[in-house]
């Protein structure tokens, strides 16, 4: 690891530190690390901010990241865009979010990205974008920067991302499954800090997982570890994105309950929410979520259910990989303790005490900005100089 990404890593995650205690956790010898430090003043990457405290002697000099240092993270989800720009420190500086279907194909959607990169830099929050991190929902290929064969993505099959916003924006950019950058995200500045084996699942539209082992992203040899929304759960289940037959994904998820909360409406099972689609003329998660806090059971039991079969294929990974926590993340884990308690439940209960006795299973302490803190922090480590 070399001492540019350590020093930089240092500052962004621990603030201003005087030139002693870089060298003192750095355990670098003092000359090296001075003449570090003058190449990335030289660079514009770090600044000396006047002397530190006195540790007894000769007071130290403190160093900090150069203020002027921008990321910009991007947040891509099936019907959603999140953009949020950061300081090196990966404090945000400014933020916008949207509806968009990432089914209008990579042209469009890229297209906008740039158009609302290009704005807030019209509007002063910054001056350049040091580099880009951009999560996807689907397979990506990490070291290529395309994502490949996804199946919700129609049209952007190896479509050169990474390449397509370095070029239009002069910088590096890093590419990732969007549940990677959120796991990510979490560890850094969330619930899963001290968690070196972690499991964060997204319950959005679909369902994945980011894996990490030892605190490091675990791709798989082709990038796509973490893929648990097509696991099968039922061989003769409804027909999923994918092609294949009942996936976890064509079970739960916001459009599979979307689906199952339409047919209790039309078939009469809820009148809450016939009432509802009556009024809208469509339903959402968000209706079975009222509709279950209201007391339907027919919308309780949809939660339940649903959480069940994601408890079960858990479980199953629990006793596969043995995670030290579990995050739920994604649109769906405001669904809340409904879906949080029938996931712990099939969890403890099925998985082998050794693995589950200190095992918490919890909810994203960051919510929707998971994502864009996660792409921040794979934008620094390319700007820094070490891809995670």
């Amino acid at each position: 690891m070399n001492i540019q990404y350590r020093v930089l890593s240092l500052l962004r995650d621990n603030g201003p530190l005087s030139r002693a205690q870089l060298s003192d956790r750095l355990e670098v010898p003092r000359p090296r690390l001075l003449a570090e430090l003058d190449r990335m003043v030289a660079a514009g990457k770090v600044l000396e901010a006047g002397p530190a405290a006195s540790r007894g002697g000769r007071r130290s000099t403190l160093v900090q990241l150069d203020p002027g240092l921008r990321f910009a993270a991007v947040d891509l989800g099936a019907s959603s865009l999140d953009i949020e720009i950061t300081d090196g420190g990966l404090e945000p500086v400014a933020s916008y979010s949207e509806a968009a279907d990432i089914r209008s194909g990579p042209v469009v959607v890229l297209d906008r990205v740039s158009e609302l990169l290009h704005e807030m830099r019209a509007q002063g929050h910054y001056t350049r974008v040091d580099a880009i991190g951009i999560g996807l929902p689907g397979p990506v290929s990490f070291r290529e920067g395309v994502p490949v064969s996804p199946p919700i993505m129609v049209g952007w099959n190896r479509f050169p991302v990474r390449d397509t916003l370095a070029l239009e924006h002069g910088c590096p950019v890093v590419v990732d499954n969007d549940v990677n950058m959120m796991a990510l995200g979490e560890q850094h500045s969330g619930v899963a800090r001290t968690a070196d084996h972690l499991l964060f699942v997204k319950i959005g539209s679909g369902i994945g997982s980011g894996v990490q082992h030892h605190g490091r992203v675990y791709r798989g040899a082709a990038g796509c570890a973490g893929d648990i929304g097509h696991i099968q759960v039922e061989a003769d289940g409804p027909v999923c994105t994918c092609g294949n037959t009942g996936c976890l994904e064509a079970f739960f998820g916001g459009v599979a309950l979307a689906r199952d909360a339409t047919e209790a409406a039309r078939s009469g099972r809820s009148p809450a929410l016939a009432a509802r689609l009556a009024a809208r003329g469509t339903l959402t998660a968000v209706d079975v979520a009222e509709c279950a806090a209201g007391g339907d059971n027919v919308c309780v039991n949809l939660i339940r259910t649903g959480a069940h079969r994601v408890g079960q294929v858990l479980a199953t990974l629990v006793s596969f990989m043995n995670p030290s926590m579990i995050v739920i993340g994604g649109g769906l884990s405001g669904l809340g303790y409904l879906l949080l308690a029938e996931i712990r439940s099939v969890v403890y209960k099925r998985s082998l005490p050794l693995a589950t006795g200190n095992l918490p299973i919890v909810m994203s302490e960051l919510g929707s900005r998971a994502g864009v803190v996660g792409a921040a922090l794979l934008a620094s480590e390319l700007a820094y100089g070490e891809e995670s």
